[in-house]
């Protein structure tokens, strides 16, 4: 059988690939599969009964036979809801186990996915397509199939029937075949490109919110709450625009079956009567092929109705195989190096970098670390310093060069062993909205209370927490909101503290705190780097003053290094940025001590 050319080997792999998603539940959906049969079946067999009862018991008059006609269409009827209640009931099942397991692959993959990925998309794009997509196909993936059975059997029992009954009569059903199914394809297609486009609009209208949200500060504390309004009804504007293009052109597509289908009918009744009235059709075979005629008529309408949701599905389940099928980080190798316990040793060697291959932002990055040691980096803004950080715990991988850590190149190690042995505390403290003791175990998630509360007293966050009336049962809202910035520093430093990595990552962040929370961060700070390989993206003269060795990074290269006060008597690039940043601080630091 030659598959029609509409249908291309791209639909085919992905049309496979969704109906994959059932294949868990093929019992379940069997099952319902064979009660939708049994229930069908009946359907069809009800117009012929009546047909027996216009033609046996109306037209003869016969009581006995009416009665008995009765009960037993009463009996199909019974039948045939139980058998749909069982079929309603297991498909339903099934779908939402579709839309769950579906989304938690989704979910999977997701967190599996390398920076780049996410660093390419916005947030609220991806929740989209989490969200709504994968509602669109789990419809194509129970929905449909059982649907389009269903039709299916009423249009092949309709016309076998109807045959059996009289031919001439079905010719006319044969000939409205053709010029549906064409309108099907044609509006289909249409139909295809703007589900796609309104999905499209609608993730964009999920961007903005979710941005609004999560600015929200920031737009209030700019009074741009009209502007907000405005960009956010823009994009609704937008997805009602493609929207209702999609409304106007299945409003034209179901009348227009309808017409074909309606039409048919018509002309159906006229030429049946005639048949009646020549004595050549019984009067409960018009009737009956009347009911077999609806039957028919249904599925040719529903066909194309199918094939165009069949098309809408696809855009939605391209768009989520395009996050399944993106290339996942290797956190599992069969032949990686799985270290019990890091000694905390890094060497760059001639590492260069860069998130577009022509525009390299680390240039030949050569560095020696040892175990231990605090390494302060500084440099202007732009130049680096995150990025050269980001390369240790393979967020990114080196565009050339070399990154060893206890003279292992670290492509070689197990990533999540690897990760597992790091800590990273980014500028941009990030907390999860549950309780304050759900953030801190998420450093290690078996530790004990006490171990918890010892790493908070040693982050001097364990009187705040105390303070609170739930104490570490407390909710700090999304995003940790319900916390000052010090106390949302000092519970990830409490977090990182019971983790105990032995590689440390710290985008120093209190040039905005009060006096006394940075000196409580800073205390704390100071505990979480002791005795730990650290990084720290320094911002504070304390913590460039308290590194062992500072590293000054310039157009991506490394231009000095040394300590605080070899680099401010060499006068090179250290002392003109510490003259720019840091001038004032010693004067500071006298008038408050005055």
């Amino acid at each position: 059988m030659q598959i029609p050319k509409f249908i291309t080997p791209e639909i085919r792999s992905d049309l496979r690939r969704m109906m994959a998603l059932v294949a868990p539940y093929w019992g379940r959906f069997a099952l319902a599969a064979f009660l939708l049969i049994v229930s069908t079946l009946i359907g069809l067999a009800l117009p012929w009964a009546i047909r027996i009862l216009v033609d046996t018991v109306i037209v003869a008059g016969n009581q006995p036979q009416l009665d008995l006609i009765a009960l037993g269409l009463l009996a199909l009827f019974i039948a045939q809801s139980l058998l749909s209640v069982g079929n309603t009931y297991l498909m339903a099942q099934v779908g939402q186990r579709v839309i769950a397991d579906f989304r938690a692959q989704v979910h999977a993959q997701l967190t599996g996915l390398p920076l780049r990925f996410f660093a390419e998309r916005r947030t609220g794009e991806i929740v989209s397509r989490v969200s709504n997509d994968v509602t669109l196909v789990q419809e194509v993936v129970t929905e449909t199939p059982i649907n389009f059975l269903r039709q299916i059997i009423n249009l092949v029992g309709g016309l076998v029937l109807m045959l059996v009954m009289n031919w001439q009569l079905t010719l006319i059903i044969f000939a409205i075949i053709p010029p549906i199914i064409l309108v099907g394809v044609l509006f289909g297609r249409r139909l295809q490109s703007l589900a796609t486009a309104a999905q499209d609009r609608i993730a964009d209208t999920t961007v903005t919110l979710e941005e609004m949200l999560s600015g929200i500060r920031v737009v209030k504390s700019f009074a741009r709450e009209a502007f907000e309004k405005g960009r956010f009804q823009q994009n609704v504007e937008a997805a009602y625009q493609t929207t209702m293009q999609r409304v106007r052109v299945r409003s034209v597509f179901i009348p227009l079956i309808s017409f074909l289908g309606f039409g048919a009918l018509t002309f159906l009744l006229w030429y049946g009567g005639r048949l009646v009235i020549a004595g050549t059709l019984t009067p409960g075979e018009l009737v009956a092929f009347l009911f077999y005629m609806m039957m028919v008529a249904g599925p040719l309408g529903e066909f194309a109705g199918l094939y165009a949701r069949v098309r809408e599905a696809l855009g939605a389940g391209r768009r989520l195989f395009e996050i399944l099928d993106a290339e996942s980080e290797p956190l599992e190798t069969p032949d990686a190096v799985v270290p019990s316990a890091l000694r905390g040793g890094v060497r760059f060697e001639n590492v260069s970098f860069g998130y577009q291959p022509d525009q390299p932002i680390l240039k030949g990055i050569s560095l020696e670390v040892q175990p231990g040691e605090m390494i302060a980096i500084v440099g202007p803004s732009g130049v680096g310093k995150t990025t050269l950080v980001n390369l240790l715990p393979r967020f990114f991988d080196a565009t050339t060069g070399v990154i060893e850590i206890d003279s292992v190149d670290v492509r070689r190690y197990n990533l999540r062993a690897l990760r597992e042995q790091m800590g990273l505390v980014p500028q941009e403290t990030f907390l999860f909205g549950g309780t304050v003791r759900e953030n801190i175990a998420y450093g290690k998630m078996d530790a004990s209370s006490a171990d918890l509360e010892a790493a908070a007293r040693a982050a001097n966050a364990h009187d705040f927490i105390q303070a609170f009336p739930e104490g570490y049962e407390t909710l700090v809202g999304e995003k940790g909101v319900r916390l000052s910035m010090g106390q949302r520093q000092r519970v990830a430093i409490a977090r990182m503290l019971l983790k105990d990595p032995r590689i440390l990552i710290l985008d120093e962040a209190t040039s905005s705190l009060d006096s006394e929370s940075e000196r409580l961060v800073q205390e704390a700070l100071e505990r979480l780097t002791r005795g730990r390989t650290s990084f720290v993206i320094a911002h504070r003269l304390p913590t460039i003053q308290r590194a062992d060795r500072i590293v000054v990074l310039q157009n991506g290269q490394i231009v000095e290094q040394g300590s605080h006060a070899a680099l401010l008597a060499k006068g090179g690039v250290y002392e003109h940025l510490w003259s720019l940043q840091f001038a004032d601080f010693e004067v500071v630091e006298v008038e408050n001590t005055s």
